[in-house]
């Protein structure tokens, strides 16, 4: 891995206001962040970074307030693997990093963690279990934070295919709810054009 380009500032109470509430998960997203400014750095114009994630987990959140990849100006893209991994490319040079998440990166799996864990989803957890669970996830929180990057990520420079920019296209108007839609999602039955939800319906009605 080439040299980082310095220690990068992060906004992280911006972050947690932005998500709602600190989280492991919210942790985990603002230190990828922190991987993607000091290698690939910031936006030098709109859309000159773009994040590529395979997780809609709480650190997609962080990536999209810390770094200004976003899925409305389109340079955010999901790739719903279920995967703790995150790579973002520069467009002006083709520099890419992958990011995946270490197993338990902040240590061994801790037996009263996970019991108290499984109390709570299944209803079962009393007040003084809820409160432990907190301070667990405080301490999780706080050792993500803390701990060297290295040690909760596997960073690989990698060759990725960039992305086209986004691109505005023309609306049309579904033939049976009445509603706009983008044209490249319009689907086409019996020569009228639908959105995806009444084509379905429309499908099923022909079954």
């Amino acid at each position: 891995m080439e040299a980082s380009q310095g220690m990068v500032i992060l906004d992280i109470e911006g972050a947690r206001r932005f998500h709602g509430h600190s989280c492991p998960g919210l942790a985990i997203g603002i230190r990828a962040a922190e991987v993607a400014l000091q290698e690939v750095g910031p936006h030098a114009e709109d859309e000159e970074v773009v994040a590529v994630v395979e997780t809609d987990m709480c650190a997609v959140d962080a990536i999209q307030y810390l770094t200004g990849c976003t899925f409305g100006k389109g340079n955010l893209i999901h790739l719903d693997y279920g995967k703790s991994v995150f790579t973002f490319i520069r467009r002006s040079d083709g520099k890419a990093v992958r990011i995946a998440l270490r197993p338990e990166p902040w240590g061994p799996p801790d037996a009263e963690r996970e019991a108290l864990y499984e109390r709570v989803r299944q209803g079962q957890a009393g007040e003084e279990d809820l409160r432990r669970v907190q301070e667990l996830r405080g301490q999780q929180i706080g050792d993500i934070l803390a701990h060297p990057l290295a040690d909760l990520f596997e960073i690989q420079q990698v060759e990725a295919l960039i992305p086209a920019r986004a691109r505005i296209h023309d609306s049309v108007t579904c033939a049976r709810c009445g509603e706009r839609m983008m044209e490249t999602r319009a689907r086409l039955f019996r020569g009228e054009l639908y959105c995806i939800p009444c084509f379905e319906i429309r499908e099923r009605q022909e079954d």
